[in-house]
């Protein structure tokens, strides 16, 4: 039987992350493993180490980081404690449904072949109701491939799709442990690490599944790493060095189509655009934001 590693990267809220512990130990397929690796600190990990222990769950096992990693080294060590077929990075806030184990393990079976999969999302707000901002707007409406079904992407054309506009939803994806733990997170990226990491795995030839099932709660609120960095234009200062060396990287393979949207990466830059009023409001970012929106930054 094919078990889902399920890691946990904890650094936020108790609350928050008791209920992602909660909607994994309510999964209808109890094919899972459940690591929680956390790097909040021996003050804030105590109480969760401890609650972890009350829950008398053999699947769930919780270590806690000697010293603080940060958010990529941190990822990278779940990923080396990957020990089962199929892994989930999932977010400290973020929340499966009962069928979500169920669907990527079918999902897993009917294409073995694929290294990514990605099912189906609902976005909810930091209270658990649902909510759409411009990210998601332009995520299903624009940028995400049309399918009713489930659909394999590869090559250029899903590298073209993600360079225009990333769609995907990092914490919801179930990956195929052996080309993960090969690949790895890149040293030093800490808002782009994801897609960064799929266009990886897509220039080495793995092929990603669209599964339109919805069996995942994303969460969306103001207080995650990257809508912090936004505000401030640090994110594009990570992204730009990202679509600039991409872009490269797609000429030399020969798949043009993504070059050009590697070097527009239009998406990133009415980003930008949208956190403007935020970081006018703060007085701090703007200049940054607005070059890197008009391709200005250097």
């Amino acid at each position: 039987m094919t078990t889902v590693d399920v890691m946990l990267p904890h650094y936020g809220r108790l609350d928050l992350v008791q209920d992602t512990v909660r909607s994994v130990l309510a999964q209808d397929d109890s094919a899972w493993r459940l690591t929680i690796v956390d790097d909040s600190g021996e003050a804030a990990g105590a109480e969760l180490e401890a609650w972890c222990a009350g829950l008398d769950e053999p699947r769930v096992r919780y270590q806690r980081n000697p010293v603080n990693l940060g958010i990529n080294r941190n990822f990278q060590k779940c990923v080396s404690l990957v020990e089962h077929e199929l892994a989930v990075i999932i977010g400290s806030d973020d929340l499966m449904l009962p069928g979500y184990i169920g669907t990527v393990r079918a999902a897993h079976k009917a294409h073995p072949e694929v290294a990514i999969i990605q099912p189906g999302v609902e976005v909810v707000d930091e209270h658990g109701a649902p909510t759409s901002t411009i990210a998601d707007v332009a995520k299903s409406k624009l940028y995400a491939p049309k399918v009713t079904e489930p659909t394999v992407l590869a090559g250029e054309q899903l590298a073209t799709s993600l360079l225009r506009g990333n769609w995907l939803y990092f914490p919801s994806i179930c990956w195929k442990a052996e080309p993960l733990r090969r690949t790895g997170f890149r040293e030093g990226l800490s808002v782009v690490q994801d897609l960064a990491l799929v266009i990886d795995l897509v220039i080495e030839g793995e092929s990603l599944l669209v599964e339109p099932a919805t069996c995942f709660r994303y969460r969306r609120h103001s207080a995650s790493v990257s809508s912090a960095q936004a505000v401030d234009g640090r994110r594009f200062a990570e992204e730009r060095a990202f679509f600039v060396e991409t872009a490269d990287r797609m000429a030399v393979r020969g798949w043009p189509r993504a070059a050009r949207a590697a070097r527009r990466h239009v998406s990133s830059r009415l980003n930008a655009l949208t956190q403007l009023p935020a970081a006018l409001k703060q007085k701090h970012g703007a200049g940054t934001l607005l070059g890197h929106a008009f391709g200005l930054s250097r």
